[in-house]
Order: structure tokens, then C-alpha cells, then sequence
């Protein structure tokens, strides 16, 4: 596994937020997200163009191993790299809408968002639906204080997100997670199929978030 690149910028395209880190002679095209895109430096070369003059600099990697491809993904620190990894154990999230996301939401905002039920917010990532969307502050905002607690205190602190209501059990809940899930856009049939498949005490987050594992299957 590639997990860090160190060395010069052989070229940027910002069209495909993409850039070329010439290490060691080999230049490796790494997929980045806006926010690291715009601090890298602009290509820089001699002036008889026989070597790089660009200062260096160190990408943290992701490398994505298809069975016709395989891309790398880059961020400019730990944490945008962590969250990115954390976006990838997200139902229906896969390397270039978790790239997306992180490209809308720095990982604080991100945090923020999830903790938050900013569902509309994350679903303006391009190629991030609604439904992706809930999937991602659903099955997230328990994650997110455990892994990334300097975000929400930071951002409690300020104020800025609102307490959550206590959550509802029992026929309520099954009531208010149908809901939820009609707003998202299934259909009363798919959720009753998926509705099955639930166990109606577990609350509304825990309902919608089975009922959700269970739709995005379909």
C-alpha cells in the first residue's frame, strides 16, 4: 500500500482535480479534493526545463485496487485522509463519492453536518444523493465523536449544534422512521418490505439505519 507521497508537483488539472507528484523520478497522478488541490503549489521547472523546481510536498494516500484499475487518492493532512477512510464504511459510499463529500465538506464541517442531521447539506456533494446522504449521517454520528472528538467540542463550544431530542421507541418510533424514509424518497411498498426486516424497539435512528442497510441492498 502506498500511504504517503513526498515530492515535487509535475502537474495540476484542476478540471479533474487531479495532480502529478514526480517522487524519485516516477510521477504518481493522485485524485485530491478541492480543498487539497488548492494548496498545492503550481508546477515550477528550470529553466532550460531539464528538472523541477517546484517546492515539495507530502500527500497522504488512499490507493483504490479495482479489478481494472487502480487510483490513487490524496489529502493534504491526517485527518481529511481519516475521515475519508471512515466516509468508506458508509453503505452505498464508494472512493469518489466519499472524495466528493470531503471536497463540499472539510472533515470539521462534515462532522459537524452528521452531528447535526444536515442531511440536505452533504447530499450537495456532486453524485451524493439523498439517500446516500442519510445513509452517511445515519450510520456516522456515532463514529464521528469517537474518532474525531476535537471537531464537535470545537463546534459545541461555538454553539452551533443543536441538541438532539430524545429518541422515540416502540410503535412511535417504527411510525416516525417510515416517515423519514418517505421523505427520502421510497415508496410505501419498499418500506414495508424493508420494515420486516427491522426490530421495531430499536429506536428511530436504529430503524431507519436497518431499514436503510436493507433498501440500499435492493
Amino acid at each position: 500500500m502506498i500511504e504517503t507521497l513526498y515530492g515535487q508537483i509535475f502537474e495540476l488539472d484542476a478540471a479533474a482535480s487531479a495532480a502529478v507528484i514526480e517522487c524519485a523520478g516516477v510521477g504518481y497522478r493522485v485524485t485530491v479534493t478541492s480543498r487539497t488541490l488548492s494548496k498545492l503549489p503550481s508546477p515550477a521547472f528550470a529553466p532550460d526545463g531539464s528538472k523541477l523546481a517546484s517546492p515539495f510536498v507530502r500527500i497522504y494516500t488512499y490507493m483504490a485496487v479495482r479489478e481494472d484499475a487502480v487510483e490513487l487518492y490524496g489529502f493534504s493532512d491526517r485527518d481529511e485522509l481519516s475521515m475519508y477512510r471512515l466516509l468508506l464504511t458508509v453503505s452505498g459510499v464508494g472512493p469518489k463519492a466519499a472524495l466528493s463529500i470531503l471536497s463540499l465538506l472539510p472533515p470539521n464541517r462534515l462532522a459537524l453536518a452528521v452531528a447535526s442531521g444536515d442531511t440536505k447539506g452533504i447530499s450537495r456533494a456532486p453524485g451524493v444523493g439523498a439517500k446516500t446522504a442519510a445513509s452517511v449521517a445515519l450510520e456516522l454520528k456515532d463514529k464521528i465523536p469517537k474518532q474525531f472528538p476535537q471537531f464537535l467540542a470545537a463546534s459545541a463550544d461555538d454553539g452551533e449544534i443543536a441538541p438532539r431530542p430524545p429518541k422515540s421507541e416502540g410503535p412511535d418510533a417504527s411510525a416516525e422512521a417510515r416517515e423519514a424514509l418517505a421523505a427520502l424518497g421510497y415508496s410505501r411498498s419498499e418500506i414495508a418490505a424493508a420494515m420486516k426486516h427491522v426490530d421495531p424497539a430499536a429506536g428511530v435512528d436504529g430503524i431507519i439505519r436497518a431499514a436503510l442497510a436493507v433498501l440500499l441492498k435492493n
